[in-house]
């Protein structure tokens, strides 16, 4: 299987108490984010995934979920790294229309329904932080 990194975007807009999520083409509703590519840091390709799906330049915080699956059909081998992150700048637009058929901001509990492989649902994401460090070329 070949191992394919993945990170998301986890948006929370306190005031609102909403999370900011895509409608992808091809598969379903998400977190912003997608593969890492090569040479590229966790931390720089959340950034530009979240920019290129969303329009919005985001700030990275902490990861607040790390998980992992086998997709046989594509035979592949996933880690999915979800990281909180603040907006900075930037309105959301859909760049490529393409890949991305709707963004909206959506309640906790729909977030939940929406992304079943957090058994603890949005409320454990909110509290969970682990730091992320780029150690640089070692």
């Amino acid at each position: 299987m070949k191992r394919v990194d993945v990170v998301y975007a986890f948006i929370y807009d306190e005031i609102t108490e909403k999370i900011l999520m895509v409608n992808n083409r091809h598969s379903t509703w998400s977190l912003p984010g997608g593969a890492v590519e090569k040479g590229e840091t966790l931390e720089q390709a959340v950034i530009r995934e979240t920019k290129e799906e969303t329009g919005l330049e985001v700030e990275i915080e902490n990861i607040i979920a790390v998980n992992e699956a086998f997709f046989s059909k594509h035979g592949h081998h996933g880690l999915m790294i979800t990281f909180g992150a603040k907006v900075i700048d930037g309105e959301i637009t859909i760049k490529d229309k393409n890949e991305i058929a709707e963004i909206k901001w959506v309640d906790i509990n729909t977030a939940n329904k929406l992304m079943p492989y957090h058994p603890g649902g949005v409320e454990d994401l909110l509290k969970s932080s682990t730091p992320y460090i780029f150690q640089g070329e070692c």
